[in-house]
């Protein structure tokens, strides 16, 4: 993997893992602060499960699958051999935010979600799963606008 990929990938986990500490120690467990009066609110909660809280307190499950998709990720980039840059942008995203995530859960048996949105009902977030959403957008766009989709 060229330098700047595996640095793009640790720079990534280690803003999400300081913005996860950062909310810890500053901001109350369970409270929500507004950020953009009904946008968006800052909180701190802690997650042992996946969106939603599906699979609440699973944490071998999903360090098991945490170092599967780390494997699986690496070993698509590799075998990209660089070439399609939107293609390896997109795993590198996918791998920081698993990587993010990963971390907490090994370390901490939860993680720290942090963003909510107001105007809608859904799953308060953070910085890596961000990461992750991001990624599996340009990974779609990728496989089905560029080469990264063809047989070679």
């Amino acid at each position: 993997m060229p330098v700047f990929y595996f640095l793009f990938v640790i720079i990534l986990v280690i803003l999400d893992q300081l913005l996860k500490l950062y909310i810890s120690g500053n901001i109350p467990l369970g409270s929500f602060h507004n950020f953009i009066p009904g946008v968006l609110s800052i909180a701190n909660i802690r997650n042992d499960g996946a969106a939603w809280s599906m699979l609440e307190g699973q944490r071998l499950f999903f360090i098991v699958v945490t170092l599967v998709a780390i494997i699986v990720l690496c070993y698509l980039i590799y075998k990209s051999k660089f070439q399609d840059k939107l293609y390896v942008f997109s795993l590198l995203l996918l791998l920081s935010g698993t990587i993010g995530n990963g971390i907490d859960r090994l370390i901490n048996s939860y993680v720290t979600d942090m963003f909510a949105l107001d105007f809608i009902n859904f799953p308060i977030f953070n910085l890596a799963d961000s990461y992750i959403t991001v990624g599996v957008i340009l990974l779609i766009c990728s496989l089905l606008f560029t080469s990264a989709g063809e047989e070679k």
